[in-house]
């Protein structure tokens, strides 16, 4: 199964939650997903999540991650955040968020999880704003 990556930039605003939040569940629904009807989920895995292109980490994309770690473990998955920055870090922390989900790679540190063939990768960027 290829590994989901979900790619967010810029100043993520409250307006742009349900926009990510459905951006993730059309990845979801893509080959080998859970298809309506009574059809078995997809078999677990993590979805990736790059943040290290937003601007000014607020409430707001604290809440676009609970939010994001909802919906991939409604689907059998876990959410896991790649290039996380301190400010982000600290959010996190203060809001209980970073024991839920996966923070495998902080900003300037390794790769999170094994390397990927760029060409095993789906990926969607999606604008914060």
């Amino acid at each position: 199964m290829k590994p989901i990556v979900l790619v967010v930039a810029g100043h993520v605003t409250r307006d742009a939650v349900p926009a990510l939040c459905a951006e993730l569940e059309t990845l979801l629904s893509g080959p080998g997903a859970p298809v309506p009807g009574g059809a078995p989920p997809a078999p677990p895995g993590l979805v990736e999540c790059d943040v290290g292109g937003v601007d000014r980490p607020g409430l707001a994309l604290v809440e676009a991650v609970a939010r994001l770690a909802l919906v991939a473990r409604r689907s059998g998955r876990q959410l896991a955040l790649r290039r996380v920055g301190p400010e982000l870090q600290g959010l996190l922390d203060l809001v209980g968020l970073a024991d839920v989900v996966g923070l495998g790679e902080r900003e300037g540190a390794g790769k999170l999880g094994e390397a990927v063939d760029p060409g095993d990768v789906t990926e969607a960027r999606v604008p914060g704003a």
